[in-house]
């Protein structure tokens, strides 16, 4: 069974950092992946996708330039690197294998397996 636990959420400062967990049951390096993130009463939105070989990466608008998506075959975890965080980060973070192996993107009906996610708050 292919399953996902995110860590690494907390309450951080505005200009802040984290860095969030995706352990895999499973051998990931014959997967893609992708986070995700949810705010109260917003859809879920795509913010960083990583290919299988890992030499892929996209980034959403919102997040580029301040968070690193990548991920280590060997311990089956992937991260999210996260740095100069905001308010508008806030969310609770998921992580989710594509549908179909070669897909990169960050469509979210193009992802299955979530995880329970874990919780980010941006705040003084």
């Amino acid at each position: 069974q292919l399953r996902l636990v995110e860590s690494g959420g907390d309450l951080v400062q505005p200009g802040g950092s984290l860095r969030l967990s995706c352990i895999a049951s499973f051998p990931l390096e014959y997967y893609g992946l992708a986070w995700f993130r949810q705010a109260p009463g917003k859809e879920r939105e795509g913010v960083a996708c990583i290919s299988i070989k890992g030499d892929r990466t996209i980034y959403a608008d919102s997040v580029k330039g301040r968070v690193t998506i990548s991920k280590d075959n060997v311990k089956n975890t992937a991260y999210l690197e996260m740095n100069n965080l905001q308010p508008d980060d806030s969310a609770v973070y998921y992580c989710a294998l594509p549908i179909y192996t070669d897909y990169v993107g960050l469509g979210r009906h193009q992802h299955d397996h979530w995880g329970p996610g874990t919780p980010v708050t941006v705040s003084a």
